[in-house]
């Protein structure tokens, strides 16, 4: 049986754009290790950059996988990504990889024209692989298509109940993005714990301070799909086997009750997510323990 798996960030689906918007410029002004290009201070203001750029650049960043990708392609732009063709087979598994090549081989055909020197074809030519790669996002790499692919290649896809540990409730972008997915699934029913404040709607929270300035990944769930009840008696939950699975967030920033758990319920029903940039991940170790195991940077 296979334990292991790759995954990838994902994005909200109500981030990704339900038309292609207008183009003013071929390619954005925002360019990944250039800090002074980094002026947005706002989601919106960050977004419409893209939306307004047929191209925008991204590279590997800490990994391979970065929020960026995804935020290019929710706001009908086109990555232009070098050098991707060196990504490892297993990283970045669930991306477009062959879209990014033709977009990297429409840009440099297109990047020394004008964007009032682009003809019909041109035009045409990126606003296909636009909808294609808009189409791919919404269809495999939202937050809830990943939280969909997790419970698929565990053989979960008809649980009720759903505990997601965090030690660290810090950012982590797997861990929130595929949080809010599980979130959207199962409301309150997928009980996050501790509870992750920043990916809730709560006014006391200064998301501007927040990693990343809280572009994409926070403010997204209504208080309401928390239960507060759960977090008084979460021993006596994880006791009586309340929940049907146990998922932690990121098994490297801590594995709260691991000893509990695993002392109660089915190794393959404990579900562990590494979303590091750069790790020496012994998942090995959890794999021969028989638990499923989701590695980013595979």
């Amino acid at each position: 049986m296979n334990l292991l798996f790759p995954i990838t960030f994902s994005i909200p689906e109500e981030k990704i754009v339900t038309s292609i918007p207008n183009k003013t410029k071929i390619l954005s002004n925002l360019i990944p290790g250039k800090l002074e290009t980094y002026i947005y201070n706002n989601e919106e203001d960050y977004y419409n950059e893209y939306k307004k750029s047929y191209f925008a650049v991204t590279t590997k960043k800490g990994g391979w996988d970065c929020l960026r990708h995804y935020e290019i392609i929710a706001n009908g732009c086109i990555p232009y990504f070098p050098n991707i063709e060196e990504c490892p087979k297993n990283t970045l598994s669930l991306f477009p990889k062959i879209l990014l090549y033709e977009g990297n081989f429409i840009y440099k055909n297109l990047k020394d024209k004008g964007i009032n020197n682009l003809t019909n074809d041109d035009i045409n030519e990126c606003k296909l692989l636009i909808q294609e790669l808009l189409d791919y996002l919404r269809n495999y790499l939202t937050t809830n298509k990943i939280a969909k692919y997790i419970l698929q290649k565990t053989n979960f896809e008809y649980v009720k109940n759903i505990l997601f540990l965090s030690s660290d409730t810090s950012p982590d972008y797997l861990r929130c993005l595929t949080l809010q997915g599980f979130k959207e699934i199962f409301g309150s029913k997928c009980h996050d714990y501790p509870k992750v404040p920043h990916i809730y709607k709560d006014g006391s929270i200064d998301y501007s301070l927040i990693y990343g300035k809280g572009i994409t990944y926070t403010n997204l769930l209504d208080p309401i799909l928390h239960d507060n009840n759960l977090d008084n008696n979460i021993e006596n939950y994880i006791k009586e086997k309340y929940f049907d699975i146990i998922i932690f967030g990121s098994y490297h920033r801590g594995m709260s009750y691991y000893d509990l758990i695993s002392s109660i319920y089915n190794p393959n029903e404990i579900i562990l997510l590494c979303g590091e940039d750069l790790h020496k991940c012994d998942y090995d170790k959890w794999v021969n323990k028989k638990h499923y195991v989701f590695v980013r940077e595979l």
